[in-house]
């Protein structure tokens, strides 16, 4: 493995039994990773569950307690400034200069990485992809939040790595740019990027190619967005909307189907069957069907995705983690 970058299709990052502790605490418990280029790899937990620790571990910040990791081939601990180079890392703190100007920061960033003192296109570039170049004049302590978190990505990216380690890149700021940020990220996967994107806003999860549960320092499980909604749940979920209010013989008997695993009357007005089954698209016509034959008069018949805070406490609950 050459020393700039993994060998194609093989993990850019893969640890075992990863461990860090602080005196008796553990921050980060026995943490097992495979991930291969070209994907964002969410890892998804609530606040203190280890996840910026984690960054820290993955991009050579900290050493840990115990166990093995290799970033790029190598231990993150010992990479060379070339390998440094080729990661890059939006922290969840600003570690900028609020008395220089947005401008001036990013040119900043990019001396340190050494790239060539002809780079005011780079520096355009980079400020147009996080839609700041507008306002490169701005001092940075006059800037808002959202503006200061776009230019520590902006900082993150300036040297084109090929590894971008992204710590609660939304925290603090309105969903409206929040989504604009997340466009970025699919962006920068499309052009081949590997992300690593912590966050504790669970819904972020949708946007994730894989997902890595945390919990109190410990991997939960890793899956795709759909994996752990079917984990969570046991299988898909079909909503049923009749026009009228359901009655207790109505859920009965759709539990009793044999396609059925379970049925609950949902609503306020209780004009909601919502169906467990195996396979929503092997499920729904039969369901319909039956609704038919029960002479019930339905709005809707869908499959329905439970949103992914709701799904999160489930795989949570399942794991044992309070």
């Amino acid at each position: 493995m050459s020393e700039s970058t993994a060998t194609a299709g093989e993990p850019l990052i893969e640890t075992h039994a990863l461990t860090k502790r602080f005196g008796d605490e553990y921050a980060v418990r026995e943490l097992d990773l495979l991930i291969r280029p070209g994907i964002i790899y969410g890892f998804i937990g609530p606040s203190g569950s280890g996840k910026t620790t984690t960054v820290r571990l993955l991009a050579g910040i900290q050493r840990p307690t115990s166990g093995s990791a290799q970033v790029l081939g190598v231990e993150p601990w010992r990479f060379s400034a070339l390998q440094r180079r080729q990661i890059g890392y939006m922290p969840q703190l600003s570690v900028l200069y609020p008395q220089l100007s947005i401008q001036e920061n990013l040119n900043f960033v990019a001396s340190i990485y050494g790239l060539p003192l002809r780079r005011a296109r780079r520096l355009r570039d980079a400020l147009e992809f996080v839609e700041l170049h507008e306002h490169r004049r701005k001092k940075l302590r006059s800037a808002s939040g959202g503006m200061q978190r776009r230019l520590a990505l902006a900082a993150a990216l300036l040297h084109e790595p090929e590894l971008v380690f992204l710590d609660e890149p939304t925290a603090g700021i309105d969903p409206v740019l929040r989504r604009k940020l997340w466009d970025r990220f699919e962006e920068l996967r499309s052009r081949g990027r590997t992300l690593f994107v912590t966050t504790q806003y669970v819904g972020e999860a949708a946007y994730c190619d894989l997902i890595g549960v945390l919990a109190e320092g410990r991997l939960l499980m890793v899956d795709t967005p759909e994996g752990l909604r079917r984990t969570a749940l046991g299988g898909d979920l079909i909503e049923i909307e009749a026009e009228q209010r359901l009655d207790d013989a109505d859920v009965d008997d759709a539990r009793r189907l044999p396609y059925v695993r379970d049925a609950v009357r949902r609503g306020h007005d209780g004009q909601f069957i919502e169906a467990l089954v195996d396979e929503a698209d092997s499920a729904l016509p039969q369901l319909q069907a039956w609704c038919q034959s029960r002479g019930l008069k339905t709005v809707s018949i869908q499959q329905y995705e439970p949103p992914f805070d709701d799904v999160f406490v489930k795989l949570v609950e399942k794991s044992g983690a309070s």
